[in-house]
This record gives structure tokens, sequence and C-alpha cells, in this order.
């Protein structure tokens, strides 16, 4: 029997790769002498560099920037002297997991370390930029990033404004006459970990807003804030990204990297997957199984995963998904490419227990669910 085991990193347990390891363990010890291709995913968010390291020749450079809230942080990514190219993760230099739970404030917050990341990349020499948004503690629509390339955000006075959330709604003009030159001629392409838009129901605020510490007023804020951003951006660098999938990822990046910077927005988990030859790992394979820490309503939309499951789908191989919590009813679960999802919790367990332990937990529901899997369906053993 030939196994791929393909999980995303499980958000402030385990990177990609830890989880792989721990559910190939598992379906080892149900089966032995099962072979079992690990291939780690991403989709654009936490771990996207650890998993691009391990598939691609490209060296690590560190950059300190200021972090979410201005302290200094030690930012990293990926480049290449042959390609000219540079793999950016903007969590590392904006990223959820920089900061405790009790300092998450989206009026605070600020992608100012990602704009210096994208500016020393293209100082080494960087023609092409692919930047994974992803994870983010931010909501500011790419203003702190912006005003670290140069650009100018005027209130109604012709004061410069300091790039964060708190201050979108004062903008009342965008500035650009100062914007890097080195950046005007490189070739920016964002891989989105999901495809929700700027604004509305499904917009970053809306779905987002409330992980990244905000509460119902500030979500008000914050959607007046990005709402008049949008439509300044139409109006001073026509760019409309009010119906632009992906321009929601990250807190707004997404539309921020577009119009500021002219960017592609591109599905993250299928760029990575063929970066890393996901679907050469499935060919022969009776088994796919993955991994994300939550599985959920956003399961199905462009998160890695799903868009593992559908790839397997199509080839005929059934996918099983394991995670530390499963929020979705049969229904969802539909829309995802998924046969299957089960927690890797083994019964009631506090948050920071299965957090703790979760290559432990892991482990054991895949050797459960290769044992339960290789039992029914004969078909899977040879």
């Amino acid at each position: 029997m030939k196994i791929v085991v393909a999980p995303n990193a499980l958000k402030g347990s385990l990177s990609a790769r830890r989880a792989a390891d721990a559910i190939a363990a598992g379906a080892l010890e149900a089966v032995p002498g099962t072979r079992v291709v690990s291939v780690p995913i991403a989709d654009g968010g936490d771990g996207l560099l650890a998993v691009l390291k391990d598939a691609l020749n490209m060296r690590v450079m560190r950059v300190r920037v200021r972090g979410p809230l201005g302290d200094a942080v030690e930012a990293r990514y990926l480049y290449s002297d042959t390609e000219r190219t540079a793999i950016i993760e903007m969590a590392s230099a904006a990223g959820l997991a920089l900061l405790d739970p009790e300092r998450l404030d989206p009026l605070e917050a600020s992608t100012h370390g990602v704009g210096e990341m994208l500016l020393h990349a293209a100082r080494q020499g960087a023609e092409t930029l692919l930047v994974g948004i992803g994870g983010s503690a931010t909501n500011d629509g790419g203003m702190g990033m912006a005003s670290a390339l140069g650009i100018v955000f005027r209130d109604a006075r012709g004061m410069a404004l300091k790039g964060n959330g708190r201050n979108l709604e004062a903008i009342r003009h965008i500035d650009t006459r100062a914007f890097a030159t080195e950046l005007r001629s490189v070739t920016v392409k964002v891989i989105c970990d999901v495809d929700n838009p700027l604004l509305g129901p499904r917009g970053a605020t809306r779905v987002f807003g409330e992980q990244k510490g905000g509460d119902a007023r500030t979500g008000k804020r914050l959607e007046s804030g990005l709402r008049n951003l949008a439509a300044l951006m139409k109006r001073d660098l026509g760019s409309d990204v009010y119906n632009l999938a992906g321009a929601g990822a990250a807190g707004g990046l997404g539309a921020g990297l577009v119009a500021f910077l002219g960017a592609e927005l591109m599905p993250g988990a299928d760029v990575v997957l063929d970066l890393i030859g996901f679907d050469r790992a499935l060919e022969g394979a009776d088994l796919l199984l993955t991994a994300e820490g939550r599985l959920d309503g956003q399961t199905a939309c462009g998160k890695a995963p799903s868009v593992a499951a559908k790839r397997a789908r199509a080839k005929g191989v059934p996918c099983i998904a394991l995670a530390g919590r499963v929020d979705m009813d049969m229904d969802s679960m539909a829309g995802t490419g998924l046969d299957a999802a089960f927690s890797l919790c083994p019964g009631p367990l506090g948050q920071d227990d299965a957090m703790r332990h979760a290559a432990v937990y892991l482990r054991s529901v895949a050797a459960n669910v290769v044992a339960d899997r290789a039992v029914k369906l004969g078909d899977l053993v040879r």
C-alpha cells in the first residue's frame, strides 16, 4: 500500500514537516511495510518557507524589520541568485504567531515589516517576488507595507498618516511620488491562502477580524476604513479591488499588493503543490492523509488540505483529513474534496493539552485511520 502524507502546519503546534513525521509514524505502526511518501504542504500562510525550503534549492535570507506592533523581529525569506527570485512569507514579519494573544490589536497592527522585506529582496537583485500572504495579525489593507515603500497616505490636512488599521478611515489622498525605485520594475506574484474579497460578509474584517483581536465596534471601523482605502485606490491609482478574489487575504494585504505593486493574485495552495511536485507524489497512491489545525467553513476556500484532496479525487485517490478541530457538517465537507475527517483529540481535552501533545495524538489517530481503512477496504492493501 502507498500512502501519501501531505499535512499543512497545525498553527501554533506543529510545523508541516513535524505533522508529516507523526502521521507517517502512525501509518507504519498500523500497517508495517506501508510505502509512505511525505510531502508537507502549505497555502501561503505560516509554514510556507519551511515547506518550500525542503523542496527548492534556495538560500535563506535574514533581515531585521518592524513586527506587527513595531517591535523589531528577524524575518526570513528564500532567495535564488540564479533565478533572481525571492519567496517571502508575510507572516514572518506581520503574523499572528509573533504576538501573544493579549497583545492582538488590529487597529495598531501594521504590515510595515512586509514592505521592508520586499525592499530588502529587491535590493538583493530580485526581479520576481513571490509573496505568501496568510496568518496575519493585521487588517490594514497593505497601508503599512506601502508606507515602508515610500507611499504617503495623507489626511484632510495633508499630513502623513502612520500605516495601520486605525488610520484607514482618515486617508484622503494616496501620494506615490516617493515610491521606491527598486520596486518599480519588479514582478510581484501573490499566493493567497483564501479567496475572500476585501469587503462585505466574506471580507477581510468580518471573517478574520475576531481572530486578530477585533470586536464588533472595531470591525465596523476597520470595514469602513478598508472601504475608504478601496475607493482611493480606484480614484488615485486606477486600481479596482472591490470584487477581486483574494483581495481580503491577510487583512486586505492582497488588495494592497495589487493596487500598490501591480501584483497578480494566485491561489496559494495550487502554486505550492505545483512547486513541490505533489501530483507526481500522488501517482500510484492508495490513500492521501492530510491535516490542518482546524477544518471549518474556510477549508474549501483555497486551503491546502482541500486543494490537495480535490487533486487526489481527480486521480481516484481517497483523502482523509486529521485536524485539531473539525467544525463542519457533511454538507460543508462535500465542497472540500475530503472523503472523511477526524479530530486528533481522543476525547474531551483542553486546548493547551491538545496543542502541547499534538504529535502524539496525530500519530495515534493516523494509526487508527490507516488500520481501519486497511481492514474495511481490502483493496487498499497490496
